[in-house]
């Protein structure tokens, strides 16, 4: 792990977003709430937060943080696009990139998880950070 003790702790949050395409009609199945496996935006989003705080655990060179945040939410394009969108927040000596972009992927995959009895050619596409505020510098990605 990287030594962090010198550093002066700050306000830190990060968001990023995931996104998993489907059929317009698994998408509908997942909107409505009528999966097989049953809520499949809810699960998702537990999934999401619970993996977040566990990400110092999953990422070997990731320090534990205390986090004061973390949100997941889900948008559906009834084309088959469903974009989750991560966020965490914390006071301390790193950034919680790592903890918003586990979230999203997680919860990601728990979507796959749910919908493959549906649909198996569900794809898990591009899992990215948004922006990052804190530390030394701010970044937030282009449009």
């Amino acid at each position: 792990m990287v030594d962090v003790g010198s550093k002066e702790e700050t306000d830190r949050r990060a968001r990023a977003r995931a996104i998993v395409r489907m059929s317009p009609e698994t998408a509908a199945l997942v909107a409505a709430g009528d999966a097989p496996k049953g809520d499949v935006l809810g699960t998702a989003r537990l999934a999401g937060i619970q993996a977040a705080k566990r990400t110092g655990e999953l990422i070997p060179l990731a320090h534990p943080l205390p986090l004061t945040f973390v949100d997941v939410e889900v948008e559906i394009d009834p084309s088959g696009t469903v974009t989750i969108f991560g966020e965490a927040r914390t006071t301390a000596k790193t950034g919680v990139e790592m903890e918003a972009l586990t979230a999203c992927t997680v919860a990601a995959l728990t979507v796959y998880d749910m919908v493959k009895g549906v649909e198996r050619g569900v794809t898990i596409g591009e899992v990215t950070l948004l922006e990052k505020t804190g530390g030394k510098h701010d970044w937030k990605r282009d449009a």
